[in-house]
């Protein structure tokens, strides 16, 4: 348990670091952008800024997910990440539609941006970038992989940018910049609502994956005693940890013995799932199940 604390409290610092380390940055960008009249960099901006909101959320759900569970929120507090990242879907949707607002007019109208300048924050972008990702590489937890993930995308998209300020140097091509803003956008754009799209399921308690209550059903009809199952419910706290419930129709009533003994080997189908919670409720003959009605 104390290990567990240490490895904890370094991944929150490490989380805290790298996320101050980013915001300040996309703070740099959206400036940049402004200052070079670069779409390019405006649309990175935008990307930096999801995953500003992606790190803070991490980090500040990483210290709440310590937090027991409690007569207001009875299964602990990891629902709430769904909430962070419903929020950060919404604003990347709504800043990568604004960004293709300002590139699109540029493609029948392009704008040379400064070159310069450009170059120079593409530069920061990749050393920031390369570092914060440095920093999490040594991180084991799934919300320092996932992060580490996000911010090497961002260091291949300030390589681009760095390509792309390099072009316009030497051969005056503006519509290059709105090109690549365009092609930034989209490309947040399409994981962002495919994100969402999941996210938005998990509120409305949906399966989190396809086929788990058949397979779960066969598995638990193929024990000795077992002859029918309903209400039989699956959904996703967090979008890692499932819940499962479940009523379990026997065919002739069992003593206490016989009850511990299938309710042991119900707990063996179950553990190869990883559920987080299981409810499972035995009913025998003629006994009338109280949630029918």
């Amino acid at each position: 348990m104390h290990n567990h604390t240490n490895t904890s409290e370094t991944s929150n610092q490490r989380i805290g670091w790298v996320f101050v380390l980013n915001v300040s940055f996309t703070i740099i960008e959206f400036v940049g952008g402004m200052l070079t009249n670069s779409t390019a960099i405006m649309a990175d901006a935008v990307h930096d800024l999801g995953d500003s909101l992606a790190i803070g959320s991490a980090w500040f759900l990483s210290w709440l997910a310590k937090k027991d569970a409690d007569d207001s929120f009875s299964y602990g507090y990891q629902r709430l990440s769904l909430l962070g990242a419903l929020i950060n879907g919404v604003v990347l949707i709504a800043g990568s539609i604004w960004v293709l607002i300002q590139a699109i007019p540029r493609l029948f109208d392009p704008v040379m941006p400064s070159v310069n300048g450009m170059f120079a924050l593409a530069v920061l972008g990749v050393l920031v970038n390369g570092f914060a990702a440095y920093k999490l590489s040594s991180g084991k937890t799934l919300n320092e992989k996932v992060l580490n993930w996000h911010l090497l995308e961002d260091v291949l998209g300030w390589v681009a940018v760095l390509i792309v300020s390099v072009t316009l140097m030497f051969v005056e091509v503006p519509l290059l910049d709105a090109l690549l803003a365009i092609g930034f956008t989209l490309y947040v754009l399409f994981n962002v609502v495919k994100n969402t799209t999941t996210v938005t399921k998990f509120f409305l308690q949906a399966v989190p994956e396809q086929g788990l209550l058949e397979k779960v059903r066969k598995e638990l009809l193929a024990l000795d005693s077992i002859t029918s199952i309903h209400h039989e419910h699956a959904w996703s706290l967090d979008g890692e940890s499932t819940v499962f419930t479940a009523h379990l129709s026997v065919e002739s009533p069992l003593g206490p013995i016989e009850q511990v003994k299938i309710k042991s080997k119900i707990a063996q189908v179950l553990d190869q799932f990883g559920f987080a919670h299981t409810t499972i409720e035995l009913e025998f003959p003629e006994e009338s199940c109280r949630d029918l009605n």
